[in-house]
């Protein structure tokens, strides 16, 4: 095909794509990987400060909903930023979720009380939301499918380090320093952040398309999520499963999510195209990346609390013993980033790494008690190895699928179920260590093992139920990997333009 037969997207793509050197393209991607590196410290440097933050400010209950509030309000805004990125230019949305996120650091660090921080993690979560999601987006726009291993170096070397340094960093500041730090960290990291991308940005290529934003279709989401999340907080501490407000509380999540489905069709355009989601590549890609990242996210979070509880390990110790869970996902992320490129059944090796990450976390449920610790390390290394090798198949199959011009929409749906799926799990890994320890209102992780030993409840018989959880969420994954469509990575993104728009 010709250039007279090219759509304009796939024209105008042609043309940047070309005037693009090497140099350019690296210049951008350093801008780029630094607002990742903000978001990505952000998701790590907090789990093991939680237990910290959770006695500091007397509120063990509603300790998970500094993560599921951040997680919400970013899964919330993921769609929309992908629109305004295809509407008004990726760097300016790039440039204003930093801003967000710098503001909802500073009110995170002021915070006085549980209920200030979850609402100011609320906040930062709409500028976080934008950050991973645009910076995706703009890799896909400037480095076709099968030439970003080139560059998987690069974005291998920024998670890498999140992962190495959040976990220490946050068990050192909340034990050494103060819990606040973690957030007031952010802003110097915020301003470098916004200074690089403001001027590495301006060679971006653009492709803008108008779209219209559906906020009605936002709020319904949010409702919806959040009546959910309740119940699955609330159900089985403050009230029983079966009591009036727990099945009022279900019943209405229901009604919204159909309230939301019937958005979707009848919205000019909806929040989550139906277009988007009617592709079985994004479908199964998708669902896959949300089970599998969500067990990863609420693993990462309740560990520090088996190490605290179960084990004895001090804030800092415990970021330490984080460290091969939240190394071994860039390991196995770099390897098979590295393996699509040159081979043609990409699948394989995200298979493989799936059952053998089941496989370690069944050890863990049926032997976790009598295990060393350093048994321990080396089972959560080798499932994050096997769980990372899922995430770049499902992301780079995704925007595989898709025409330049839905890039940025594509790659926000998928961000939305993945941390759609990790405020899910949280919630429920969180529901299974406070209902199966028998506790409501704690004030501190102590008063959480006072309680239990109080019971007769044994804490690592309840975290061998968070582990049989994680095999349940690992196999979903599965199941939808094995479902996905191995379609051939295009060369450029303009062949893929094509064979999108033909299909």
């Amino acid at each position: 095909m010709d250039t007279m037969d090219q759509s304009p997207s796939a024209q105008a793509h042609a043309g940047q794509s070309k005037a693009l050197t090497h140099g350019e393209i690296r210049t951008i991607i350093t801008g780029v990987l630094l607002a990742m590196f903000l978001a990505a410290l952000d998701q790590t440097i907090i789990a093991t400060a939680l237990p910290t933050i959770g006695h500091e400010l007397g509120d063990l209950e509603h300790l998970s909903w500094i993560v599921t509030v951040y997680l919400l309000t970013s899964t919330a805004v993921t769609p929309l930023y992908g629109k305004l990125s295809d509407s008004y230019g990726r760097r300016v949305i790039m440039l204003v979720g930093i801003v967000i996120f710098i503001i909802g650091s500073i009110a995170c660090a002021l915070a006085p009380s549980m209920v200030f921080l979850i609402l100011a993690r609320g906040l930062q979560g709409i500028g976080g939301g934008g950050l991973i999601a645009v910076a995706q987006t703009i890799i896909a726009d400037i480095v076709p499918p099968k030439e970003r291993g080139r560059y998987q170096v690069y974005f291998a070397s920024v998670f890498m380090s999140s992962s190495l340094l959040g976990p220490v960093l946050g068990g050192f500041f909340a034990e050494k320093l103060h819990w606040s730090v973690i957030f007031w960290i952010n802003i110097p990291l915020g301003l470098v952040a916004f200074g690089i991308a403001y001027r590495s940005l301006k060679k971006l290529p653009r492709f803008e398309r108008p779209h219209r934003l559906d906020l009605l279709g936002a709020a319904l989401l949010v409702t919806a999520t959040v009546v959910l999340l309740l119940a699955l907080s609330w159900g089985g501490i403050r009230f029983p499963w079966g009591s009036l407000p727990i099945i009022g509380l279900i019943a209405g999540s229901l009604g919204l999510w159909v309230l939301f489905a019937l958005r979707m069709k009848l919205a000019p355009e909806p929040l989550i195209p139906p277009g988007v989601l009617h592709n079985p590549v994004v479908r199964m890609a998708t669902l896959s990346a949300c089970f599998g990242m969500g067990t990863y996210i609420g693993l990462t979070i309740y560990l520090p609390v088996y190490f605290e509880t179960v084990r004895g390990l001090s804030a800092s110790l415990s970021g330490l013993a984080l460290i091969p869970l939240m190394a071994g996902t860039v390991v196995g992320a770099t390897l098979s980033g590295r393996t699509m490129a040159k081979v043609k059944h990409y699948k394989r090796l995200p298979t493989g790494g799936l059952l053998v990450a089941m496989v370690a976390t069944g050890v863990l449920v049926l032997y976790g008690q009598s295990l060393s610790i350093l048994a321990v390390e080396i089972l959560l290394g080798i499932i994050s190895i096997g769980l990372g090798t899922v995430l770049p198949v499902t992301m780079v199959t995704t925007q595989n699928a898709v025409a330049p011009h839905e890039m940025g929409t594509a790659t926000g749906t998928a961000n939305f179920f993945r941390s759609l799926g990790g405020a899910f799990i949280v919630a429920i890994f969180g529901a299974i260590v406070l209902s199966g320890s028998g506790v409501t209102g704690a004030a501190s992780f102590e008063a959480l093992g006072e309680a239990a030993a109080r019971s007769g409840v044994n804490l690592a018989d309840v975290f061998s139920y968070v582990f049989l959880a994680a095999i349940v969420g690992f196999g979903l994954s599965l199941a939808f990997l094995l479902a996905l469509e191995e379609k051939p990575l295009r060369g450029n993104t303009v062949k893929a333009a094509e064979a999108v728009i033909a299909d």
